[in-house]
Protein backbone atom coordinates (compact mmCIF):
# COMPACT_ATOMS: atom_id res chain seq x y z
CA UNK A 1 0.00 0.00 0.00
CA UNK A 2 1.74 3.67 -1.15
CA UNK A 3 0.98 6.56 1.07
CA UNK A 4 0.18 10.24 -0.14
CA UNK A 5 2.34 12.71 1.35
CA UNK A 6 0.89 16.40 1.86
CA UNK A 7 3.25 19.14 3.08
CA UNK A 8 1.30 21.76 4.12
CA UNK A 9 2.51 25.14 4.65
CA UNK A 10 -0.13 27.23 6.98
CA UNK A 11 -0.08 29.49 9.94
CA UNK A 12 0.58 28.36 13.24
CA UNK A 13 -2.41 28.85 15.30
CA UNK A 14 -4.17 26.78 12.07
CA UNK A 15 -1.62 23.77 13.17
CA UNK A 16 -3.97 21.66 14.98
CA UNK A 17 -7.23 22.49 13.74
CA UNK A 18 -6.21 21.54 10.36
CA UNK A 19 -4.65 18.00 11.80
CA UNK A 20 -7.79 17.28 13.63
CA UNK A 21 -10.35 18.49 10.75
CA UNK A 22 -7.85 16.13 8.13
CA UNK A 23 -8.23 13.32 11.01
CA UNK A 24 -11.63 13.37 10.26
CA UNK A 25 -11.49 12.37 6.67
CA UNK A 26 -9.19 9.70 6.71
CA UNK A 27 -5.56 10.53 7.31
CA UNK A 28 -4.13 8.99 10.15
CA UNK A 29 -0.26 10.40 10.54
CA UNK A 30 1.15 13.78 11.34
CA UNK A 31 4.40 15.97 11.56
CA UNK A 32 4.19 19.69 12.57
CA UNK A 33 7.33 21.26 10.82
CA UNK A 34 8.71 24.78 10.77
CA UNK A 35 6.27 25.58 8.00
CA UNK A 36 2.89 23.88 9.35
CA UNK A 37 2.12 20.24 9.10
CA UNK A 38 3.26 16.98 7.18
CA UNK A 39 -0.28 14.71 6.43
CA UNK A 40 -0.17 11.30 5.35
CA UNK A 41 -3.30 8.86 3.96
CA UNK A 42 -3.28 5.32 2.79
CA UNK A 43 -3.77 6.25 -1.28
CA UNK A 44 -6.60 3.58 -1.48
CA UNK A 45 -9.00 5.57 1.61
CA UNK A 46 -7.68 9.00 0.33
CA UNK A 47 -11.34 10.95 -0.72
CA UNK A 48 -10.07 13.75 -3.03
CA UNK A 49 -13.46 16.07 -2.19
CA UNK A 50 -13.71 15.53 1.31
CA UNK A 51 -9.55 16.78 1.45
CA UNK A 52 -10.22 19.68 -0.86
CA UNK A 53 -13.49 20.59 1.25
CA UNK A 54 -11.27 21.39 4.21
CA UNK A 55 -8.55 23.08 2.35
CA UNK A 56 -11.23 25.36 0.90
CA UNK A 57 -12.32 26.14 4.31
CA UNK A 58 -9.00 27.22 5.57
CA UNK A 59 -7.01 28.38 2.87
CA UNK A 60 -7.05 32.25 2.98
CA UNK A 61 -7.47 32.43 6.80
CA UNK A 62 -4.40 30.26 7.96
CA UNK A 63 -2.30 31.16 4.33
CA UNK A 64 -2.09 27.78 3.16
CA UNK A 65 0.09 26.31 0.31
CA UNK A 66 0.20 22.51 -0.37
CA UNK A 67 2.85 20.50 -2.11
CA UNK A 68 1.27 16.84 -2.56
CA UNK A 69 3.69 13.69 -3.29
CA UNK A 70 3.89 9.98 -2.92
CA UNK A 71 5.42 8.42 0.04
CA UNK A 72 8.54 6.75 -0.56
CA UNK A 73 8.97 3.32 1.23
CA UNK A 74 11.95 4.10 2.94
CA UNK A 75 14.02 2.23 5.10
CA UNK A 76 12.62 3.18 8.29
CA UNK A 77 15.20 1.48 10.45
CA UNK A 78 17.77 3.48 9.34
CA UNK A 79 15.61 6.58 9.51
CA UNK A 80 14.60 5.63 13.34
CA UNK A 81 18.43 5.33 13.72
CA UNK A 82 18.99 9.18 12.75
CA UNK A 83 16.21 10.72 14.68
CA UNK A 84 14.50 8.15 17.22
CA UNK A 85 15.05 7.76 21.32
CA UNK A 86 13.65 5.64 23.37
CA UNK A 87 10.52 6.30 25.18
CA UNK A 88 9.36 5.60 29.08
CA UNK A 89 6.07 5.32 30.87
CA UNK A 90 7.34 5.76 34.04
CA UNK A 91 9.30 2.73 35.23
CA UNK A 92 6.28 0.57 33.89
CA UNK A 93 7.25 0.08 30.23
CA UNK A 94 10.46 1.42 28.07
CA UNK A 95 9.93 1.09 24.47
CA UNK A 96 13.22 1.47 22.46
CA UNK A 97 14.88 0.05 18.97
CA UNK A 98 16.87 -2.96 18.54
CA UNK A 99 20.55 -0.51 18.08
CA UNK A 100 19.17 1.30 21.87
CA UNK A 101 20.67 -0.50 24.86
CA UNK A 102 18.32 -2.26 27.31
CA UNK A 103 17.19 -0.11 30.11
CA UNK A 104 18.00 -1.96 33.88
CA UNK A 105 15.29 -1.92 36.17
CA UNK A 106 12.49 -1.34 33.96
CA UNK A 107 9.27 -3.54 33.85
CA UNK A 108 8.27 -4.43 30.69
CA UNK A 109 10.92 -3.51 27.26
CA UNK A 110 9.72 -3.21 24.25
CA UNK A 111 11.35 -3.57 21.03
CA UNK A 112 10.51 -2.32 17.71
CA UNK A 113 12.02 -1.60 14.35
CA UNK A 114 9.75 -0.58 12.34
CA UNK A 115 9.36 -0.43 8.31
CA UNK A 116 6.16 1.37 6.85
CA UNK A 117 4.37 1.03 9.96
CA UNK A 118 2.74 3.28 12.15
CA UNK A 119 2.89 2.81 16.03
CA UNK A 120 5.91 3.47 17.73
CA UNK A 121 4.89 4.68 21.30
CA UNK A 122 6.37 8.58 20.14
CA UNK A 123 2.24 9.52 18.86
CA UNK A 124 0.37 10.19 21.68
CA UNK A 125 -2.20 7.74 20.93
CA UNK A 126 0.08 4.78 21.25
CA UNK A 127 1.28 6.05 24.96
CA UNK A 128 -2.38 6.32 25.58
CA UNK A 129 -3.39 2.91 24.45
CA UNK A 130 -0.11 1.52 26.51
CA UNK A 131 -1.02 3.45 29.38
CA UNK A 132 -4.79 2.36 29.59
CA UNK A 133 -2.81 -1.06 29.20
CA UNK A 134 -1.04 -1.11 32.33
CA UNK A 135 -4.57 -0.71 34.02
CA UNK A 136 -6.28 -3.56 32.65
CA UNK A 137 -5.99 -7.32 33.90
CA UNK A 138 -4.50 -9.48 30.36
CA UNK A 139 -3.23 -12.58 32.61
CA UNK A 140 -4.87 -15.45 31.14
CA UNK A 141 -6.98 -13.43 28.50
CA UNK A 142 -7.80 -13.73 25.09
CA UNK A 143 -6.91 -10.48 23.51
CA UNK A 144 -7.24 -9.22 19.62
CA UNK A 145 -5.02 -6.12 18.42
CA UNK A 146 -7.52 -4.27 15.31
CA UNK A 147 -5.35 -1.86 13.07
CA UNK A 148 -2.05 -3.44 14.92
CA UNK A 149 0.53 -1.37 12.75
CA UNK A 150 3.83 -2.44 14.21
CA UNK A 151 2.16 -4.67 17.02
CA UNK A 152 3.30 -2.65 19.62
CA UNK A 153 -0.13 -3.34 21.60
CA UNK A 154 -0.42 -6.94 21.26
CA UNK A 155 3.07 -7.25 22.20
CA UNK A 156 2.39 -4.51 25.49
CA UNK A 157 -0.77 -7.38 25.81
CA UNK A 158 2.10 -10.42 25.71
CA UNK A 159 3.99 -8.51 28.46
CA UNK A 160 1.29 -8.34 30.62
CA UNK A 161 0.45 -12.19 30.29
CA UNK A 162 -2.05 -12.36 27.57
CA UNK A 163 -2.74 -16.46 26.99
CA UNK A 164 -3.96 -15.85 23.21
CA UNK A 165 -3.38 -12.88 20.86
CA UNK A 166 -4.59 -11.74 17.67
CA UNK A 167 -3.62 -9.05 15.58
CA UNK A 168 -3.88 -7.58 11.82
CA UNK A 169 -3.53 -4.64 9.86
CA UNK A 170 -4.73 -3.77 6.30
CA UNK A 171 -1.71 -3.08 5.11
CA UNK A 172 1.38 -5.74 4.06
CA UNK A 173 4.09 -3.50 4.89
CA UNK A 174 2.66 -3.34 8.65
CA UNK A 175 1.66 -7.02 8.84
CA UNK A 176 6.04 -8.13 7.72
CA UNK A 177 6.98 -5.41 10.49
CA UNK A 178 4.83 -6.56 13.04
CA UNK A 179 6.04 -10.07 12.57
CA UNK A 180 9.20 -9.09 12.66
CA UNK A 181 8.45 -7.15 15.88
CA UNK A 182 6.66 -10.19 17.60
CA UNK A 183 9.80 -12.39 17.16
CA UNK A 184 12.08 -9.55 18.14
CA UNK A 185 10.16 -9.99 21.99
CA UNK A 186 9.93 -13.61 21.86
CA UNK A 187 6.52 -14.16 20.75
CA UNK A 188 7.12 -17.12 18.41
CA UNK A 189 3.37 -17.94 18.68
CA UNK A 190 1.77 -15.19 17.58
CA UNK A 191 1.07 -14.58 13.59
CA UNK A 192 -0.45 -10.86 12.35
CA UNK A 193 -2.89 -11.23 9.55
CA UNK A 194 -3.80 -9.14 6.61
CA UNK A 195 -7.56 -6.99 6.12
CA UNK A 196 -9.51 -5.24 7.66
CA UNK A 197 -11.77 -7.03 10.66
CA UNK A 198 -14.68 -7.92 8.17
CA UNK A 199 -12.33 -9.72 5.87
CA UNK A 200 -10.31 -11.18 8.94
CA UNK A 201 -13.24 -12.25 10.08
CA UNK A 202 -12.09 -12.78 13.74
CA UNK A 203 -14.08 -15.86 16.00
CA UNK A 204 -15.31 -16.16 18.63
CA UNK A 205 -15.28 -13.20 21.59
CA UNK A 206 -12.18 -11.68 23.52
CA UNK A 207 -11.62 -10.79 26.63
CA UNK A 208 -9.93 -7.37 25.38
CA UNK A 209 -10.45 -5.87 22.12
CA UNK A 210 -7.68 -2.91 21.31
CA UNK A 211 -7.97 -0.47 18.43
CA UNK A 212 -5.72 2.71 17.95
CA UNK A 213 -7.16 3.17 14.17
CA UNK A 214 -9.18 6.70 13.00
CA UNK A 215 -12.61 8.12 14.20
CA UNK A 216 -14.10 7.36 11.10
CA UNK A 217 -13.22 3.49 11.20
CA UNK A 218 -13.83 3.08 14.63
CA UNK A 219 -17.44 4.48 14.23
CA UNK A 220 -17.88 2.30 11.35
CA UNK A 221 -16.57 -0.43 12.95
CA UNK A 222 -18.00 -0.22 16.37
CA UNK A 223 -20.98 -2.66 15.77
CA UNK A 224 -18.23 -5.07 15.12
CA UNK A 225 -16.21 -4.77 18.06
CA UNK A 226 -19.51 -4.85 20.56
CA UNK A 227 -19.86 -8.89 18.98
CA UNK A 228 -16.21 -9.49 19.86
CA UNK A 229 -16.01 -8.38 23.37
CA UNK A 230 -17.11 -10.38 26.11
CA UNK A 231 -19.38 -9.57 29.19
CA UNK A 232 -17.10 -7.30 31.62
CA UNK A 233 -14.79 -7.79 28.48
CA UNK A 234 -12.95 -4.81 27.73
CA UNK A 235 -12.63 -2.60 24.54
CA UNK A 236 -10.17 0.05 24.71
CA UNK A 237 -9.90 2.66 21.79
CA UNK A 238 -7.69 5.14 20.48
CA UNK A 239 -6.74 7.30 17.50
CA UNK A 240 -9.17 10.28 18.06
CA UNK A 241 -9.44 13.93 19.70
CA UNK A 242 -10.66 15.35 22.91
CA UNK A 243 -13.78 16.59 21.15
CA UNK A 244 -14.57 13.45 19.67
CA UNK A 245 -14.85 11.48 22.92
CA UNK A 246 -19.19 12.44 22.89
CA UNK A 247 -19.32 10.97 19.34
CA UNK A 248 -17.58 7.65 20.10
CA UNK A 249 -19.34 7.12 23.33
CA UNK A 250 -22.56 7.42 22.03
CA UNK A 251 -21.63 5.03 19.25
CA UNK A 252 -20.34 2.59 21.96
CA UNK A 253 -23.53 3.28 24.10
CA UNK A 254 -25.41 1.56 21.23
CA UNK A 255 -23.64 -1.91 21.46
CA UNK A 256 -23.47 -2.52 24.72
CA UNK A 257 -20.21 -0.78 25.53
CA UNK A 258 -19.91 1.36 28.58
CA UNK A 259 -17.28 3.96 29.36
CA UNK A 260 -15.29 3.04 32.57
CA UNK A 261 -12.19 5.23 31.95
CA UNK A 262 -10.44 8.03 29.73
CA UNK A 263 -6.68 9.58 29.77
CA UNK A 264 -5.75 12.41 27.32
CA UNK A 265 -2.61 13.81 26.02
CA UNK A 266 -2.10 16.27 23.85
CA UNK A 267 -5.99 16.75 22.82
CA UNK A 268 -6.03 13.13 21.48
CA UNK A 269 -7.59 10.95 23.60
CA UNK A 270 -8.01 7.41 24.74
CA UNK A 271 -10.91 5.53 26.18
CA UNK A 272 -11.63 2.26 27.97
CA UNK A 273 -15.05 0.88 27.72
CA UNK A 274 -16.75 -2.32 29.38
CA UNK A 275 -19.24 -4.18 27.68
CA UNK A 276 -22.80 -4.84 29.85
Amino acid sequence: MQYLEFKISCLEEYREILISELAEVGFDSFLETDEGIDAYIAEDLFDREAYQAVIDQYVEAASILVKEGMMAKVNWNEEWEKHYDPISIGDEVYVRASFHAPKIGVKHEIVINPKMSFGTGHHATTYLMLSHQLNVDHQGKRVIDIGSGTGILAIMAFKLGAEQIEAFDIDDWCVDNGNENFELNDMHSVKMGLGTIREVNPQGQFDIVLANINKNVLLDEMEVYGTLVKSKGKLLLSGFYEHDIVDIENAAAKYGLDLQAKKTKDTWASLIFEKR
